[in-house]
């Protein structure tokens, strides 16, 4: 699946990905409450290379939750310190009834994480996606002009929208949550919503960049890829229920399936020279049972447990990928 070949260890300087010798890019998927899984990957990653993730990879690429941990990764935090957040937060606000409820809960996280941040914090390339609502396509958030496909003379980092902004309107998966309006910094107003709609697997769009955007030799790339895990349906009661019955809440879950699926087979299929490692295992123990809303911290530090596992069935990949 992958090539292991020597590679330098240069870091990128600040929102600019390194242009001499091998480009490591690092991809993740949404999924919610699921993102736990990532974390338990990631925490493994960052004890073998021994250095924050944001001087090892030159470009981190995220989607929804993914895209949480991707903005916390390129602005420097420790794989530690994301997982405390995403304890205290993400129970509190996949609780909520309503998607106005889970909309102001996710308000308050960015606004406690991120603060008034803008994109010229971050310490490395970044890619948050989101979906552009009425124009059906992607936007992708990102900080540095290298990574533009064109009209780079009026180009600005993260449309001119703080971080914060950006991570709400990546993880908006209506009608879980209310779909937000950003002003651009050129005064625009759109509407957005959960990047997984265009991109739950931003994987394609993070090679695209490498290749397209900052004239990378595909030899060059090292890829890494992670998801979220497949588990079983849970089982709900009463009102939860009725809920995840509705037709709207069942086809999200599978337009975000079915999406993650497509965009890694067209990686494989239009990059599968570029050297790249897959981790989303398929869990199908009863016990396992969870989904994109899951709010049981004790199910979701499995979770991450499991994707602690999952590193242990790439770790000799990984090493020669990343040291």
């Amino acid at each position: 699946m992958s090539e292991t070949q020597n590679q330098t260890t240069d870091a990128s300087g600040p929102n600019t990905p390194a242009t001499l010798g091998a480009c490591r890019v690092l991809s993740l998927d949404g999924g919610g409450a699921k993102g736990f899984y990532t974390l338990g990957i990631l925490k493994e990653i960052e004890a073998m290379v021994g250095l924050p993730l944001s001087d090892r990879f030159h470009l981190i690429f995220g989607t929804s939750t993914g895209a949480i941990i991707a903005a916390l990764l390129a602005l420097g935090y420790k794989v530690d310190d994301i997982l405390a957040l995403y304890q205290e937060h993400v129970p509190t606000i996949m609780s909520k009834r309503t998607a106005a409820g889970r909309t102001a809960a996710l308000h308050h996280l960015a606004g406690t994480v991120f603060k008034d941040l803008g994109f010229d914090a971050f310490k490395t390339g970044i890619g948050i996606v989101a979906t552009h609502w009425q124009l059906e396509k992607p936007m992708i958030f990102k900080a540095s002009v290298a990574q533009a496909h064109g009209r780079q003379a009026t180009f600005q980092p993260g449309f001119g929208c703080k971080i914060g902004e950006a991570i709400e309107a990546s993880c908006s998966a209506y009608p879980f949550f209310e779909r937000p309006t950003v002003k651009t910094g050129k005064g625009e107003l759109v509407e957005l919503a959960d990047g997984g709609y265009c991109a739950n697997n931003p994987t394609l769009y993070a090679i695209a960049d490498a290749v397209m955007a900052l004239k990378k030799n595909r030899a060059d790339l090292r890829v890494v890829s992670l998801g979220v895990g497949t588990y079983p349906e849970p089982k709900y009661r009463g009102f939860d229920r009725w809920i995840r019955r509705l037709k709207s809440v069942r086809l999200l879950q599978k337009t975000l399936n079915v999406n993650t699926s497509s965009m890694e087979q067209l990686r494989f299929v239009l990059f599968k020279e570029v050297p790249t490692i897959r981790i989303n295992e398929t869990f199908a123990q009863p016990e396992m049972a969870t989904d994109l809303m899951e709010s049981n911290l004790l199910k979701l530090n499995v979770l991450y447990q499991r994707g602690r596992e999952s590193f242990a069935h790439h770790e000799q990949e990984l090493r020669a990928f990343l040291q």
